[in-house]
């Protein structure tokens, strides 16, 4: 590994596919402290074409060259799920820091070999929950820090989406509703985001279960789910996702009842509804363009031993701990 001194993390991505266009990718040479210079996909083609696009000076298609690469600092692991446990424990093994999409691997075993190799590497390993640095949930969680709507009771979630949702990444093979690829359907692919909220404001689950169904029969994965949680201070979350849907039912909004009143947004949007005995309140937010810039801030400064971990894998093993149980029963 280069000589951090310097305080520059040099940063190399494997998988630079669509999540890495915009979302994540740009990020990199725009936070503090942080530079990339190399990305990697299997597609020769495609890994230089990213590479010219965005500036960046080198590129691969082998993830060991990648990771191998004495210049390169930090990994960036933004490949399908069912590979991030392999790019990750590779990259620790040979020294690197790790940042890994969520969801942070296909089940609960996989995480745990990860936790173990970063205790024995004695490595550094943050997970992309990145809402959890953006303002609007910053907000919502400071609401409920300062008690604005009292005592929290309920926790509503709808999310239905229709089939060929837009808000789903677009990729040339949809292996997000590959069960082999995945770990689960769409309902792994959006509500890693989700879950992650509820347990990052309200804490760790006392306990959970839910079921899953194959309703259209569409693809192989499930693509209904139900799911009810018990949280901290006997408070109750219950979640409906449902990805085939009629366009005219499109929802995605969940809603927390307090004692005083509540607080009603969407996971993939940026507004906020709160209504109080005082009346309504709406306030907007405005995403940053490259939506993970502020974790990948954080996850530098945390690297660099500024911070303390934004999201590790202790964290992110929750949310895949609610999601098996609510898929399998």
């Amino acid at each position: 590994m280069s000589n951090l001194t310097d305080k520059i993390i040099s940063w190399g991505i494997i998988g630079c596919g669509d999540v890495t266009e915009v979302k994540s990718g740009p990020a990199f040479n725009k936070v503090n402290n942080s530079q990339l210079i190399a990305v990697m996909r299997r597609d020769t083609a495609k890994a230089a074409d990213y590479a010219k696009r965005h500036g960046v000076p080198k590129w691969y298609s082998n993830a060991t060259d990648l990771i191998n690469d004495p210049a390169i600092d930090a990994v960036y692991v933004a490949t399908p799920p069912s590979f991030h446990e392999a790019y990750a424990i590779q990259a620790l093994k040979a020294g690197k820091y790790v940042y890994v999409e969520k969801p942070v691997t296909t089940d609960i075993a996989s995480c745990k070999r990860m936790i173990d190799c970063v205790k024995n590497s004695k490595g550094k390993l943050a997970v992309a929950h990145y809402r959890r640095a953006l303002p609007m949930f910053l907000t919502i969680q400071k609401m409920i820090e300062e008690n604005t709507i009292g005592k929290v009771k309920l926790i509503q979630l709808n999310m239905l989406q229709p089939h060929q949702s837009p808000i789903i990444a677009n990729t040339e093979k949809n292996w997000r509703v590959d069960p082999s690829i995945a770990g689960g359907g769409l309902f792994y692919d959006l509500a890693p985001h989700q879950l992650d909220i509820i347990t990052f404001i309200f804490g760790h689950y006392i306990n959970c279960s839910g079921i899953a169904v194959n309703k259209a029969k569409l693809y192989e994965a499930e693509d209904t789910v139900t799911g009810y949680i018990k949280l901290p201070d006997d408070v109750l979350f219950t979640g409906n996702w449902c990805f085939t849907v009629p366009d005219t039912m499109n929802q995605d909004e969940c809603r927390i009842i307090g004692e005083k009143g509540s607080i009603t947004f969407p996971f993939f949007g940026n507004k906020l509804e709160m209504i109080t005995a005082e009346g309504k309140q709406d306030l907007s937010f405005e995403h940053p363009t490259h939506i993970q810039q502020p974790m990948i801030g954080k996850v530098v400064q945390y690297f660099l031993g500024n911070e303390p971990n934004p999201c590790s894998l202790e964290e992110a093993i929750i949310s895949l701990e609610i999601m098996e149980r609510f898929r399998l029963g």
